[in-house]
């Protein structure tokens, strides 16, 4: 028997919680999670936010006001706040005041605020995308798609190629951020819409180099707002799934584009403070609709709260955490691409890396995430020849800090591209003013596998994938590579002496090529 799980998550426009009973693993659930009790309670965070740069003393008291409700609410499931997780996303972010505001709540709720951000909310997303997807015959995993969540505060976007992840975007575009713009200018409603659709239409000429959107053959929508929409103009394809041809969509948003707030409260039964969103909000993905050639919008039932519980089940779907694992490897060759890297000796380190790896798992003491990591280090690793051969290893660590790969948070974005920066040259970890500011745990991780990334990256000095077959054998201070086949390992036998010393340090192994 599980216990409940709950997650709350503090948005733009309101405070949401989710509790869900985690059910087994079978072929015959299409859901791991049994919905026991759902909230939303309106909060204009965003309003705050967008308007003057902090959360105001009324909406923090108006926040605590309604976490001590969701408290009471929780306790009748025996939830208790330290076990409730609380997700914070782009008005949080956003918020000058993020954390005295995180503080307050901890001293007046009880709940430890986690402020996310929007790369983390891609990831949330596409698990409760990919979950809530997986029992239906819609072709997604082969398609060209484009998922978009627009919230009040930013628009999140992935991008897959026949169901490859080839990027994902936070985009600042949110219809409480368009709302507060539009206001200052006492814009109409055509305004509006010429402002979203240039913004839109900019967007899609970046995108370009990436995925032309007149390529999409899957469009999914993920939001509340177009969920009211599906509900209104859609039709149902599951209890968790509808669809919205194009045609239909786009006559339910010309006939609430004029309409007067009052009566889409009337008709839809959103709040007041809701009313004018929802029709922005509309009005944003129509303006993406335009950019494909798509003839149909599917519309999941799922939030980032069910993505939060997805992540967190440890016993989740093997098929799900493999794919998802597949798509940030995916997104960081997207990147490689991008900057016209060596893919064949990226992926000979990467795969190399990882044979380490497993060889050693038992010597590691690692959490399974630091492998993706590893994967996703070897990738980049090489990256910042694209700007300078010459100390291309720091070059690599810019790139990947001022870039985007899908799966990775911020701190495991960090973790990777520390461990690119330390690859290659005399400097060691343990040495770098940045590295010494790390927890005690990520200090490890990026120590373990520089070290095996150091020694893959050796075993192909010149870049000719040599080592092709060999196996593994782990002795009492020796790690030692059986070569099968007559090779010219010299190059590599060089590289190894030169790159192995770190590995001797943290593993206390000496690597030998026979």
């Amino acid at each position: 028997m599980h216990a409940p799980k709950a997650v709350i998550e503090i948005g733009s426009t309101g405070i949401r919680l989710l509790v869900a009973d985690p059910v087994e693993d079978n072929q015959n659930k299409k859901k791991q999670f049994n919905v026991l009790d759902r909230s939303d309670q309106h909060v204009s965070i965003g309003q705050d936010v967008y308007t003057n740069g902090n959360i105001s003393r009324e909406t923090l008291l108006t926040c605590i006001q309604v976490l001590n409700r969701y408290k009471e609410q929780l306790a009748s499931y025996q939830i208790e706040e330290k076990d409730t997780a609380v997700i914070a996303t782009s008005a949080i972010r956003e918020a000058k005041n993020r954390d005295p505001f995180v503080d307050r709540i901890k001293v007046k709720t009880g709940f430890t605020v986690r402020v996310i951000d929007g790369i983390e909310e891609n990831r949330l997303m596409y698990l409760a995308i990919t979950d809530c997807l997986k029992e239906e015959s819609l072709d997604v995993r082969n398609s060209n798609s484009i998922i978009i969540d627009i919230s009040g505060g930013s628009t999140e976007m992935m991008l897959l190629e026949k169901g490859t992840m080839i990027s994902a975007h936070t985009i600042r575009l949110g219809s409480v951020i368009i709302e507060q713009q539009m206001k200052s200018m006492i814009s109409t409603t055509d305004d509006i819409q010429k402002f979203i659709e240039d913004f839109i239409r900019n967007t899609a000429n970046n995108l370009k180099a990436e995925i032309n959107l007149e390529n999409v053959e899957q469009f999914i929508a993920v939001s509340s707002d177009m969920r009211i929409a599906a509900l209104f103009s859609g039709m149902p394809v599951s209890p968790f799934l509808w669809e919205i041809s194009r045609g239909s969509f786009e006559k339910f948003v010309e006939e609430i584009r004029y309409a007067p707030l009052e009566e889409i409260i009337a008709k839809f039964k959103v709040k007041f403070a809701d009313a004018q969103t929802f029709k922005i909000a509309l009005i944003a993905y129509s303006a993406f609709l335009k950019m494909t050639n798509v003839k149909t919008i599917i519309v999941p039932e799922t939030s980032l709260r069910e993505g939060y519980l997805l992540s967190s089940k440890k016993n989740s779907a093997a098929e799900i955490h493999d794919e998802f694992t597949d798509q940030i490897i995916a997104s960081a060759s997207s990147l490689l691409r991008k900057y016209k890297g060596d893919a064949k000796h990226a992926n000979f380190v990467m795969n190399t890396s990882l044979k380490l790896y497993d060889a050693m798992q038992n010597e590691l003491g690692l959490e399974d995430s630091a492998r993706t990591l590893l994967a996703v280090s070897a990738i980049l690793h090489d990256i910042g020849v694209f700007i300078q051969a010459d100390n291309h290893n720091l070059h690599s660590k810019y790139i990947i800090s001022n870039s985007e790969i899908f799966g990775l948070n911020r701190d495991e974005k960090n973790i990777v591209a520390l461990i690119t920066k330390f690859h290659k040259g005399s400097l060691m970890p343990q040495d770098d003013s940045e590295f010494k500011l790390l927890s005690r745990s990520s200090r490890l991780i990026i120590l373990k596998l520089t070290a095996i990334l150091r020694v893959a990256d050796a075993l192909d000095r010149g870049h000719r994938q040599n080592l092709t077959n060999y196996t593994i054998h782990l002795a009492q201070d020796t790690i030692t590579l059986r070569i099968k086949g007559y090779k010219n390992l010299s190059l590599e036998k060089i590289a190894i002496g030169q790159k192995g010393d770190l590995f001797e340090n943290v593993f206390g192994y000496k690597i030998v090529l026979i």
